[in-house]
């Protein structure tokens, strides 16, 4: 029973009804490709050892070093949304199952930098592996014409969806450390000047 719920709930719409039903057979497909993915990656997550936080840890690690950024704890505190006291945690677990290493910042000699280790490189490779070749694959046997259909609808809703969060974010008030949204203290400026 709870596996039911949780396999129609990945294919529940959180939103109006489309107007055919071509177009709800396209919507099922795409949630049907983000259960399938979201499937893929919690499984390869859980034979990987890590939790959900270790998991995210490494594969940000690994793009810093792509991009060839030091990151050290702090930054982990910031991407993972979490304190210092659970990044060390995170960072002490990591570096005992040998997924990374604390090294000496190569300017600051008080910063620690984090690298992630090959095994660690491998687990998120696995994670991963299978669902892209999977996409790949489907794509490769896709005609010309078909992939550029592909890439235009999702280009474009891709975009609809960028546009909607920074519409979202802008309208939203930032909340501060202190648990406010700055209105009040700009209120009270606007109060003060008049």
């Amino acid at each position: 029973m709870p596996l039911t719920v949780v396999r129609r709930e990945a294919r529940h719409l959180y939103a109006r009804e489309p107007r055919s039903a071509a177009a709800r057979q396209a919507v099922d497909a795409l949630l049907g490709v983000q259960s399938a993915e979201e499937q893929q990656i919690e499984r390869a997550r859980v034979a990987s050892g890590l939790t959900k936080n270790e998991f995210h840890a490494i594969r940000y690690l690994l793009q810093a070093q792509r991009d060839e950024r030091a990151m050290g704890p702090k930054d982990l505190v910031v991407m993972l949304n979490v304190s210092n006291a659970s990044v060390t945690k995170i960072v002490d677990e990591l570096e005992r199952k040998g997924d990374l290493r604390r090294v000496a910042h190569p300017s600051d000699r008080r910063a620690q930098v984090l690298e992630p280790s090959e095994q660690a490189a491998r687990k998120i490779d696995a994670a991963y592996e299978r669902f892209h070749e999977s996409v790949v694959d489907v794509f490769d046997r896709l005609s010309d014409e078909d992939n550029a259909v592909v890439t235009r609808v999702l280009t474009t809703l891709t975009t609809a969806m960028a546009e909607r969060a920074a519409a979202e974010t802008a309208s939203t008030p930032a909340v501060l450390a202190d648990g406010s949204t700055g209105q009040e203290q700009l209120s009270d400026h606007a109060d003060a000047a008049r």
